[in-house]
C-alpha cells in the first residue's frame, strides 16, 4: 500500500504540456538515507519530478527528503517493503499519471551519477529506443575496478538474459541505471514484475516481449563503502530458475501462439531429436555398462546422431533468434495508434 505526499495533476505539478520531453526521476528508497542528500542534490535541472519511493525503510527515508527544499520531490511513502521492483512500480505508476514522458529509474546508494541523466534519455528523446539501460562493461578500465565476483557474477547473468529476453545485443542485465518511454512503461504490467532484485532482468523480458527496442548505454559506478541488500547466494539458486521461466514463456508465445515459422519447427524437431538421442543412448550405455558388451558403431551412431542432427537445428533456433532482435523503438507506433483512437469518427482515414 501507499500514499503519495504530493498527488496532482500534471499541470498543477508544473510540467510543461508541449515542447521538451517530461522527464521524471524514480528512486527507490530503503537502506539509502545516507546517500540521499548526496543523489537528490546531484539531479540537474532538465529533470522536472523526482519521485521517491520510501519502501518502509528503517531508516525512515521519508523523513531525510522532507528536510530538502525542492518542488521537484514527490514522495511515496510504503507501508510494507516489497522490493526494489515494487517501489519502482509504485513510482513509475506516478511518473504515468502525472504525465511525464520519460521516466529515469535511479538507485539511492550513490553509485551512479546523476549528471548522465540527460545522456541516459538522449536515445529516447530522438526517437532511437524505447529503453535505455547502463552498461558497466563497455571499458576495461571499469571492469578491472570491481571485484572478480562481481564480474563473473554479471557475466553468467548477462548470457542468460540474452537467452530468456531475447536481447543478444546487450550486456550487464542487473544494472539499475535505467530510462523509460512512459508510453511504453504503460503497456508494461507492472503489477506482474518481479517485486525484489530480478526486476531489471524481468523488465527486459516483458520489454521483449513487447519487442521494445532497448538500448545499452557505457557508464561507470563509484563502488564505496555501500553495502548490497542483494544476497549472491540468492542469486546463484533464484536467478537461473527465473531466467528458464522466462526463456519457456518467451519461446512459447514469439515462436508457438503469436506466430509460427520455420524457427518453431527446428525448435521443435531439434529438441525432441536431442532428447531422443540422450535416451537412446543413455539406455544403450546401461545396457552396455550391465552386460559387460561393448556397444557397437551402429549403436553409438544411432545414438549420435540424432543428438548432432538436433544440436544443428536448436543452433539455427538461435541463430534466427539472434536475428531477431528489436532494432526499431515502439513508442512512436504506440503514438501513431493514440493519434487514430483520438481522431474524429466523421474523419476519414489518412487526413
Amino acid at each position: 500500500m501507499t500514499s503519495l505526499d504530493h498527488h496532482r495533476s500534471r499541470s498543477e505539478l508544473g510540467l510543461p504540456q508541449s515542447g521538451r520531453p517530461v522527464i521524471a526521476v524514480v528512486i527507490p528508497c530503503y537502506r539509502v538515507a545516507r546517500h540521499l542528500p548526496r543523489v537528490v542534490s546531484a539531479i540537474g535541472p532538465e529533470v522536472t519530478a523526482i519521485f521517491c519511493v520510501d519502501d518502509a525503510c528503517p531508516e525512515e527515508s521519508a523523513a531525510t527528503l522532507r528536510q530538502f527544499h525542492d518542488d521537484r520531490i514527490r514522495i511515496i511513502q510504503r507501508t510494507v517493503n516489497g522490493g526494489v521492483g515494487a517501489a519502482t512500480c509504485d513510482g513509475y505508476r506516478a511518473a504515468i499519471e502525472a504525465g511525464a514522458d520519460i521516466i529515469v529509474k535511479l538507485d539511492g546508494d550513490g553509485q551512479m551519477d546523476p549528471r548522465l541523466i540527460s545522456v541516459v534519455v538522449g536515445p529516447i528523446a530522438r526517437g532511437e529506443a524505447d529503453y535505455v539501460k547502463g552498461n558497466r562493461f563497455f571499458n576495461i578500465e571499469t571492469i578491472g575496478r570491481m571485484s572478480w565476483r562481481r564480474t563473473l557474477g554479471n557475466a553468467g547473468l548477462s548470457f542468460m538474459t540474452k537467452m530468456s529476453t531475447g536481447y543478444w545485443d546487450i550486456f550487464d542485465p542487473t544494472n539499475g541505471f535505467t530510462a523509460i518511454e512512459a508510453r511504453v512503461a504503460r503497456e508494461l504490467p507492472l503489477d506482474k514484475l518481479h517485486c525484489r532484485f530480478f526486476f531489471e532482468s524481468d523488465m527486459l523480458f516483458r520489454l521483449g516481449v513487447l519487442r521494445a527496442r532497448v538500448v545499452d548505454l557505457p557508464m561507470t559506478s563509484v563502488y564505496g563503502a555501500e553495502h548490497s541488500n542483494l544476497s549472491e547466494l540468492n542469486a546463484l539458486v533464484a536467478f537461473p530458475l527465473l531466467h528458464l521461466r522466462n526463456f519457456l514463456k518467451r519461446v512459447v508465445y514469439s515462436y508457438f501462439l503469436h506466430g509460427f515459422s520455420l524457427a518453431s519447427v527446428n525448435l521443435l524437431f531439434g529438441s525432441l531429436l536431442c532428447l531422443l538421442g540422450v535416451l537412446f543412448g543413455g539406455a544403450k550405455w546401461i545396457e552396455s555398462h550391465q552386460t559387460g558388451v561393448p556397444a557397437t558403431a551402429g549403436t553409438v551412431m544411432l545414438a549420435a546422431l540424432p543428438l548432432v542432427l538436433g544440436a544443428q537445428l536448436v543452433l539455427s533456433f538461435i541463430s534466427h533468434d539472434m536475428s531477431r532482435t528489436p532494432t526499431v523503438p515502439l513508442h512512436p507506433r504506440l503514438f501513431q495508434t493514440g493519434a487514430v483512437d483520438r481522431a474524429s469518427p466523421a474523419e476519414p482515414p489518412g487526413c
